[in-house]
């Protein structure tokens, strides 16, 4: 669905992604997971264009996107849904409103049929009794949760999902981490997921991939990734989460 290849990007003669190369594969949910700061939130700017790149190929959906314009990018990025780490909502509007902006810009729907979207998708997040709300009145988890059904509004084939879990309790991740793998089997989107929280890369992920010096350092399964012998994985593995924590992994499905 996604395909990187060899891409590069710097910060004057700071080299942040040194080479990335990356197929994150169609209806899957493919976690890259990586230290704070190494350019996995970059990568994700990188592939919507809301940030320049100076080498490589980034190939979306079968096309070659990487010398495509302003205008050609827009019509890529309404196929493609993005949960931003802070929630990114309008603040003036309501939380219907701020599920409904993209229909109400980008479509011709009826304002009935706007509704009958948003109302379905506040429903699936369960924020529907919120909908009059503004985001002010709202937790951290439930911002997040309105702003993945707005990622949904215009039914995307994708959705990239920038650090969904950080600043949020433990409870109240674990609610979204399930949200994130409901929404991939109710809808059949291909997921990508940037995390340095392990425990919400194991219970989302299909696929892993581990970024470390500004490349792609691992690639593999579940099992792969718990059982690696790559020594930065391992250890960032064994500083994140606790080994009764992991054994539950090895021994138990993802979902039970």
């Amino acid at each position: 669905m996604i395909e990187l290849q060899n891409v590069k990007k710097s910060f004057a003669e700071q080299e942040v992604l040194g080479g990335i190369n990356l197929v994150m594969p169609r209806g899957k949910t493919t976690v890259v997971l990586g230290r704070s700061g190494c350019g996995k939130s970059v990568m994700l700017k990188v592939i919507l264009r809301l940030m320049p790149f100076e080498n490589g190929r980034i190939i979306i959906a079968g096309e070659d996107t990487t010398e495509y314009s302003e205008n050609e990018m827009m019509s890529i990025r309404k196929n493609i849904g993005m949960l931003f780490q802070g929630a990114a909502l309008f603040d003036s509007m309501s939380v219907w409103e701020n599920v409904a902006f993209p229909l109400l810009e980008h479509s011709k729907l009826s304002v009935e049929e706007i509704d009958n979207r948003v109302m379905e998708l506040l429903k699936f997040v369960g924020m529907a009794v919120a909908s009059d709300k503004l985001p002010g009145e709202l937790s951290g988890g439930m911002k997040k949760r309105v702003a993945l059904a707005r990622a949904l509004i215009t039914n995307p084939d994708s959705i990239l999902y920038d650090e969904p879990t950080t600043g949020l309790d433990p409870m109240t991740a674990a609610k979204i981490n399930y949200l994130i793998r409901d929404t991939q089997e109710h809808y059949g989107t291909t997921s990508v997921v940037v995390t340095h929280d392990i425990v919400s890369a194991l219970t989302v992920g299909d696929f892993f991939a581990f970024m470390h010096d500004g490349i792609i350092a691992f690639e593999g399964d579940k099992k792969e990734v718990l059982n690696t012998d790559v020594t930065e994985l391992r250890d960032f593995i064994d500083e994140a989460a606790p080994e009764h924590y992991v054994k539950h992994f090895i021994d138990r499905p993802v979902i039970d």
